[in-house]
């Protein structure tokens, strides 16, 4: 009794140990990609862990092509919500609209805001020179209560290019993203700044620097589908709305959330909510958690906390 009791308990640890390693694992679908302005192409790489295998190169042109973009900013201050974007504030997304506009001082609490004349229009940056002086983290006071907005129009020579492993390596120690845009310190843990890539091949960005935008007495608002440019960039998302019906996402077969992109680790990213609207209850600290169906993939935060995923899972390209 006492051998076959052992045996039986090994045969349940195999089991658990076999599941793992055959099921956990989901490589990444490259035909998933929208290929009207993505290429994919498969080449060798190195991760982070020093592991040699092969990654995917993913080149886009720094736009969107399933989603309209924009708009952004609204022209005058009695325009409603669908001349304007959206912004965030202490976990919520409101509309910007010309009402919001109006109301940025007392919304803020700060009279300082004053973001329209006398005839209601809407002060916002209008040339490709506006975009690239409002748009940086140092916004001088010639641009001080400006709605910022730059236009796919500027964009006339921006590639992206990011490289994700063709089957995620998993680690024991996860990788927490870092606060801020800061390049790493000496002898510190260099660590992507993207989050992942959208299946239309917009970059999931990092947090938008919130604090910076308004200490400058700036908006720059995202348009519903929680995207927005910057000419070094391109047009790239910093939060996953579900105000775009025709984003290019692949629907599961069972109630799960459909997929949306990939993770630098290329795990997937899902939506945060099922079917019925309901949210995982057993996510991990990076926002992931395993099933059947996907393995280990991710779920995005909610729209209003500036945030898709808190870290990577597996091994990524440096």
């Amino acid at each position: 009794m006492i051998k076959l009791t052992h045996i039986s308990l090994l045969l349940t640890i195999c089991l658990i140990a076999c599941k793992s390693s055959n099921t956990d694992i989901v490589s990444v679908n490259p035909e998933y990609f929208t290929t009207e302005n993505v290429t994919v192409t498969k080449v060798p790489c190195e991760l982070s862990d020093g592991t040699s295998t092969e990654c995917y190169k993913i080149v886009t042109n720094g736009l969107a092509t399933d989603h309209q973009m924009g708009p952004w900013c609204p022209e005058n201050i009695t325009d409603g919500a669908e001349a304007g974007g959206i912004w965030m504030n202490d976990g919520k997304v409101y509309n910007v609209d010309g009402e919001f506009i109006k109301n940025l001082s007392t919304f803020y609490n700060d009279s300082t805001w004053m973001m329209y004349t006398n005839d209601g229009k809407i002060i916002k940056t209008s040339t490709l020179e506006d975009c690239t002086n409002a748009a940086t983290p140092d916004v001088g006071d010639a641009y001080r209560n400006f709605c910022v907005e730059c236009l796919p129009s500027y964009l006339t020579d921006v590639s992206n290019t990011w490289y994700i492993p063709v089957t995620p390596v998993l680690q024991t120690e996860t990788t927490k993203f870092k606060q801020g845009h800061g390049r790493p310190r000496p002898g510190e843990k260099r660590v992507p700044s993207t989050r992942g890539i959208a299946l239309n091949g917009v970059e999931f960005s990092a947090p938008a620097p919130v604090n910076n935008i308004l200490n400058a007495y700036t908006i720059a608002p995202f348009d519903d589908a929680g995207g927005h440019i910057n000419i070094h960039q391109g047009y790239h998302y910093h939060i996953a709305t579900t105000g775009i019906s025709d984003r290019h996402t692949i629907a599961q077969n069972d109630n799960h959330g459909a997929l949306i992109g990939y993770a630098l680790d290329g795990f997937g990213i899902y939506e945060l909510k099922d079917k019925d609207g309901n949210e995982p209850t057993d996510l991990d600290e990076l926002r992931g958690h395993y099933d059947d169906v996907r393995g280990y993939h991710y779920h995005v935060d909610v729209a209003g906390t500036n945030n898709f995923i808190n870290g990577l899972k597996g091994a990524y390209v440096l």
